[in-house]
């Protein structure tokens, strides 16, 4: 795949220390995968490039995928398939609205073909793949799937990742922690905070992706950092998110990060790490899902 097709380098992808209190003592990094590049955001260029190039290999001229109102995914495919010479659609969750988010009319703007299903047809892709006569690349939800693991793999090669006792990242579909643990080396834990709540068969669909590789390694989920649900924002983590961003100057979302770093902070708290620890954290971007909140609510 010719580097020239991107805008952006992820070779000098920025590692920030945090050093407040708010984390007691333990020696923490965190890869900023959000400064990447102001829409394909963080993790979401790593889960999709080798989707791209497949794409391109194959000779299809479209990508179809799938994704919500407030999807990351939605709008990183649809600007990247733009920079990359692709038509797109996406496939999104949810009825139609007379006024759409601001997600989704920016995925229009970067030429995607939105079409909405039902929320209780959503889960029978088979049933939504045959509705398109044409001929296109289709890529599951968050980029799931070998090659988005494959992908998500390569994060830990921007930087010396070998130090690391820990690498602690947020879960949606799970693409992301299978490539970290498919990546990582022996002595290192991997551990991922899950954003769905009572999502217990994550457990499995990482374990089969991992095992596409026989790259199958220990690595534990956390269920209890989800704050209601998926995307819910309740006033207590709007209130971290501030903290966080006053003492610390990192900006997180209310859908992922947010949630990754409060529970790092609480594991922190409650004794989890031991003083000899050194943790990588993964902010995977996705702040545009911010843009959802009242103005002023956040303090960045």
């Amino acid at each position: 795949m010719s580097n020239d097709l991107w805008p952006f380098s992820t070779q000098a992808i920025p590692v920030q220390p945090l050093q407040s209190q708010l984390f007691n003592g333990i020696n923490i990094d965190v890869l900023r995968l959000d400064t990447l590049h102001p829409i394909i955001s963080g993790n979401k260029w790593f889960k999709l490039k080798y989707y791209l190039a497949a794409c391109k290999e194959q000779n299809f001229s479209t990508i179809a995928t799938f994704g919500g109102t407030y999807s990351n995914h939605i709008i990183a495919t649809a600007f990247a398939c733009k920079v990359a010479g692709l038509k797109s659609i996406g496939i999104i969750r949810g009825e139609a609205t007379k006024f759409l988010s601001h997600t989704l009319q920016d995925a229009i703007n970067y030429g995607m073909q939105l079409h909405f299903i039902p929320r209780e047809k959503f889960k029978d892709k088979a049933a939504i793949k045959n509705q398109f006569t044409e001929d296109v690349f289709w890529v599951n939800d968050g980029g799931y799937g070998t090659k988005g693991m494959q992908g998500a793999a390569d994060i830990l090669q921007t930087l010396p990742s070998e130090k690391y006792t820990h690498i602690i990242a947020a879960c949606g579909t799970g693409t992301m922690l299978a490539g970290l643990i498919s990546a990582a080396k022996t002595h290192q834990q991997i551990i991922g905070i899950s954003v769905f709540k009572n999502n217990f068969s994550l457990q499995k669909e990482i374990t089969d992706l991992l095992t596409t590789t026989n790259t199958v390694k220990p690595f534990t989920i956390l269920h209890n950092y989800h704050f209601g649900g998926y995307a819910k924002h309740p006033t207590n983590l709007i209130e971290w998110m501030n903290e966080l961003y006053l003492t610390e100057n990192l900006a997180t979302d209310i859908v992922y990060t947010a949630k990754l770093l409060f529970a790092v902070k609480d594991l922190c708290t409650n004794q989890y790490f031991s003083a000899n620890d050194k943790l990588l954290i993964i902010q995977s971007g996705g702040l545009q899902g911010n843009l959802s909140l009242p103005k002023h609510t956040l303090c960045f």
